[in-house]
């Protein structure tokens, strides 16, 4: 006789298993967005650079992703963020910002973020336990894509950007924020 798999207890405050879909849905829905806005601000300012291929690969791995949850939302009954056309307005502005500061600025830029993707993504698939496998197993993926964009920024000199240490810090408290709204609201 099998063992029924042990579900993780909920604790006060914990989303019941419908809202917690609908948070990760939501805010990964919104993060998909507002990495392509990133990625596109980046392009507007840095259009031939010699990171510019890079950055290109990088945005078309986001599309992957952003229409993969243009297509759960609506299959799960799940809106998005009501914050969307601050991130539309936002990401690109966060990512011609920094490639204005240069190259080096935009992957620090991109390695700052998905660090905290990678990190929101483990929690999330943590969250999930056991339930949800194939959602589970698309954030996976998608993690392992961002990993490969923050490495990709780090060989690509992001630690040479001026003012490193202060925009890293930066750019991790706008997407750590950014993924708290989103959440929610």
């Amino acid at each position: 006789m099998q063992k029924p798999t042990p579900q993780k207890r909920r604790l006060a405050g914990d989303p019941d298993p419908r809202a917690l879909l609908e948070r990760i849905l939501r805010v990964d829905h919104a993060g998909e967005y507002g990495a392509k806005r990133i990625y596109e601000g980046q392009l507007s300012v840095l259009k031939t650079a010699p990171s510019t291929p890079t950055i290109r690969h990088m945005l078309k791995q986001e599309l992957v992703h952003l229409d993969a949850f243009d297509r759960l939302l609506p299959q799960r009954r799940v809106r998005p963020t009501l914050l969307t056309p601050l991130w539309h307005v936002g990401g690109f502005a966060l990512g011609a910002a920094t490639a204005l500061l240069g190259e080096k600025a935009a992957m620090a830029c991109t390695e700052a973020v998905e660090e905290v993707i990678d990190a929101h993504y483990a929690r999330q698939v943590e969250k999930l336990g056991e339930s949800e496998p194939e959602l589970r197993a698309t954030i996976e993926k998608f993690r392992a894509e961002e990993i490969e964009h923050r490495d990709t920024a780090r060989a690509e000199g992001a630690a040479e950007a001026p003012g490193y240490g202060l925009l890293s810090r930066g750019v991790k408290a706008i997407t750590r924020g950014a993924i708290w709204l989103s959440e929610r609201v």
